[in-house]
């Protein structure tokens, strides 16, 4: 963990940040001391010290805030900041955030909870924050020039509300919102059941994560934040795969997923090996009459779900998101395609004058994750997670579930990569194959058409054989 005043020395600020002005100790002395994390790793969960107990969250690449009870007043100390964020080994982007990362850290506290709030802004502009999902007074739900006046630099707010009801929530900026959020500000709230509740069942690993989205052009660090929808970096927690860690489990335990959704877009959330049930909502739990079983679920802009299943399958388990562009890291927009297209003539008089230049693209994507191409600095290749057997080729909302039977209750270490009993992994056919059977009831055309074709036009598809060869110097097979 580094302190706060290094990190202001470090100079990882940006001049937004270099503008606000400070708060003086002074000021602060009444406040709760603001707790700074700066690693990109995931933190043990926080076990409640004071207050009522309950199983704490693990946050996904991030931690759970400290407060201070005061007066029976669980008071937390948020501070509004630029950050510096590893985004994925060799990648790290200038974003904004709270206590020193983006997402801020995850608030969690229980039902009934009568919860404070200070929220110094050290950003060059206003700033507020909405507590979203929460019931509380109108003059405390975040929205500047409606509820509240905007936050000035240097300056530090006070919300106070009664945590009323349990579930998963999150929280954000209400002032410039395009501009901050898509800086990285925004953060997650949990509020703990009091007692046995009809609806929330106990679980042994309990993980919260959000989406979020970036436009950070490769070989810069700071996102582009009037982009509407051609974002390039779909991460959790302001992380790529393979930066983003797994989740690990112990066989059968049963594992909440709490997924909120702060991006532009929706996300059909997927995953491998075994089923879920939908438990909640940013609503509150849901009612068991509603809940089905599920390996995707569809999370739309400024939704959560709770996702909830027994682990009972062991094994390494992809989760993702099901978008396919959403599991790949920054590239262009306008990457012509050319599978199929024989470069080398071509490729062979341009390399003539430009010695490294390199096809994308002739037999698909996944050739980039064997391409040694340089890449500008401070840039996340495309695909680059590595597993047992090779390239992953897999990038941005990735991640995977370690399900173990010698894992130790309460241990989030990673076991390393999964032990596959013999016989159990797919296998190379090397026998022969047999000609395909056709349908015996196989018709002729459709219906004629209205006019004659005035040319026949033939299409040959480009079979590339095994390894990269396949076709002689002509394109032929």
């Amino acid at each position: 963990m580094v302190s706060r005043r290094k990190l202001l020395a470090g100079g990882t600020t940006i001049a937004a940040g270099a503008a606000a002005a400070a708060v003086s100790r002074m000021a602060m002395a009444a406040l709760p001391e603001p707790v700074l994390q700066t690693r990109p790793d995931t933190m043990p969960p926080l076990a409640p010290a004071t207050g009522r107990p309950y199983r704490p969250v693990v946050t996904l690449n991030g931690w759970t805030l400290p407060w201070r009870m005061n007066q029976g007043v669980k008071e937390f100390h948020l501070v509004a900041e630029p950050v510096v964020r590893e985004m994925a080994p060799g990648f790290k982007a200038h974003l904004w955030g709270y206590n020193g990362q983006s997402p801020g850290p995850t608030i969690e506290v229980v039902e009934g909870d009568r919860v404070r709030l200070f929220v110094t802004n050290r950003l060059g502009e206003l700033h507020s924050i909405h507590w979203h999902g929460q019931r509380l007074p109108n003059g405390m739900d975040g929205v500047t020039g409606l509820n509240q006046p905007g936050i000035p630099p240097g300056k530090t707010f006070v919300y106070e509300f009664v945590a009323r009801r349990p579930g998963t929530f999150m929280y954000h900026p209400h002032a410039d919102e395009m501009v901050q959020m898509a800086m990285g500000m925004m953060g997650f709230w949990v509020t703990h059941p009091k007692g046995h509740h009809p609806l929330i069942d106990d679980v042994d690993r309990d993980f919260c994560f959000l989406l979020n989205a970036f436009d950070i052009e490769p070989g810069s660090a700071t996102p582009k934040i009037m982009t509407m929808l051609e974002f390039n970096l779909w991460a959790w927690n302001s992380r790529i795969f393979p930066g983003i860690d797994p989740f690990v489990v112990r066989h059968m335990d049963r594992v909440r997923i709490r997924v909120g959704n702060l991006t532009m877009t929706n996300h059909p959330i997927h995953l491998h090996g075994m089923e879920f049930q939908v438990t909640g909502t940013d609503g509150g739990p849901t009612p068991r009459s509603t809940r089905r079983h599920e390996i995707t679920e569809d999370i739309a802009v400024g939704q959560m779900r709770q996702l909830e299943f027994v682990a009972d399958e062991e094994g390494d388990w992809a989760i993702h998101c099901h978008k396919s562009h959403h599991t790949m890291n920054a590239m262009g927009h306008g990457v012509p395609t050319m599978i199929g297209v024989d470069h080398r003539e071509v490729v062979s008089k341009i390399n003539r004058l430009i010695p490294d230049y390199m096809v994308m693209g002739e037999r698909g994507m996944k050739d980039m994750t064997e391409m040694e191409m340089a890449l500008p600095d401070n840039t996340a290749p495309m695909m680059a997670g590595q597993g047992p057997f090779g390239a992953v080729g897999m990038g941005g909302m990735f991640s995977v579930l370690k399900v173990r039977k010698d894992q130790k209750p309460g241990d989030y270490g990673d076991p390393g990569w999964y032990r596959h009993p013999p016989g159990t992994v797919a296998y190379e056919w090397t026998g022969s194959l047999p000609d395909p059977a056709r349908f015996a009831a196989e018709g002729g055309g459709s219906m004629p058409p209205a006019a004659p074709v005035r040319m026949p036009v033939e299409v040959k598809a480009r079979k590339p054989g095994g390894g990269h060869g396949g076709h002689d110097g002509h394109g032929r097979h």
